[in-house]
């Protein structure tokens, strides 16, 4: 069995400190992983105008986001600028290569990603990947691997500019296991690696899990068998911050019972010469995450009818 460990990096505070804290931390493990950037600025607070969107509240009080994020990160975006992520935290990005892990592109603006991309058209997401894109270039001295998209929101011009840049995979989705996206009626080439455990912030307060329980929910769904492997999404500002213990829990249980744990990349590599399905990106609920996202769907009829 192996599980890619996909670092989602969201804010200023999260590159700054919840990174160094897990490059520690999987340096003391000997395991690499993924790091996904967010390079532009950190808006944090706006993200505060979902409080009409269903469940949102209710998740705030279950995983204390101000004790998570502090007060300064919420005020960005609305009482504070901005701060450019990608460029005030090179050193700590550069940091995360030399080490041998790998890097790619979460967003350029998170909370604009996340709340805007599914209705925005090609001029829109082209621009905002395209922004991303020479941060990580210009930061790291290479291009971007992967892309993971923010809050698991996409459209099919993403899909899109995957290919045109020639990804070898994306991380954009929730699912059981790789596969090739359709969307907007379009089969796509670059493969679907989808997030496939569930999310600490989901768990955290649900049918009493806390933070001394939260792990165990995410061990026994590892130990699902997947032909590829799982993907475990973490956050920089929980596990690498608050939460690092769960962390360290959580690898300390997959070593002992003998699980692979690495990059995307490594993931990947275990599909060469596979011949992956065809599925299509639906919009629907996950149990802890306010909000749609984009989802492994139903299997593509075209490959159905072929079989």
């Amino acid at each position: 069995m192996h599980i890619a460990l996909k670092v989602d990096v969201d804010t200023l505070r999260g590159t700054q400190e919840g990174v160094p804290a897990l490059l520690r931390l999987f340096d003391r493990y000997q395991v690499r992983a993924t790091f996904l950037w967010s390079l532009g600025p950190d808006h944090t607070g706006r993200a505060l105008r979902r409080v009409f969107r269903r469940g949102f509240l209710r998740k705030v009080s279950r995983t204390s986001v101000l004790s998570h994020y502090g007060i300064k990160t919420l005020m960005y975006g609305l009482l504070l600028p901005g701060p450019m992520i990608g460029e005030r935290s090179a050193t700590i990005l550069r940091a995360s290569c030399q080490a041998g892990h790998e890097t790619g592109i979460h967003c350029y603006d998170h909370v604009a990603w996340q709340d805007q991309v599914a209705k925005q058209g090609e001029a829109w997401t082209q621009q905002a990947l395209q922004q991303a894109w020479e941060i990580h270039e210009k930061v790291l001295g290479q291009p971007p691997t992967t892309h993971g998209a923010a809050g698991w929101q996409l459209n099919h011009h993403l899909l899109a500019m995957e290919e045109s840049w020639g990804l070898p995979y994306g991380s954009d989705t929730r699912g059981s296991h790789p596969f090739l996206p359709m969307l907007a009626g379009r089969r796509f080439t670059v493969p679907q690696l989808p997030t496939t455990l569930p999310t600490l912030d989901e768990l955290l307060g649900v049918d009493g899990v806390d933070a001394q329980t939260v792990h165990e929910p995410v061990l026994a769904r590892s130990r699902t068998p997947q032909p590829a492997g799982h993907v475990y999404t973490l956050h920089a500002e929980l596990e690498g911050m608050k939460l690092l213990p769960v962390m360290e829990k959580l690898l300390q249980a997959w070593q002992a019972e003998g699980i692979t744990v690495g990059t995307l990349a490594a993931l990947h590599s275990r599909l060469q010469n596979s011949v992956l399905p065809c599925h299509a990106v639906v919009w629907g609920s996950v149990p802890g995450r306010s909000g749609v996202l984009a989802l492994q769907g139903p299997l593509c009829e075209s490959i159905k009818d072929s079989a």
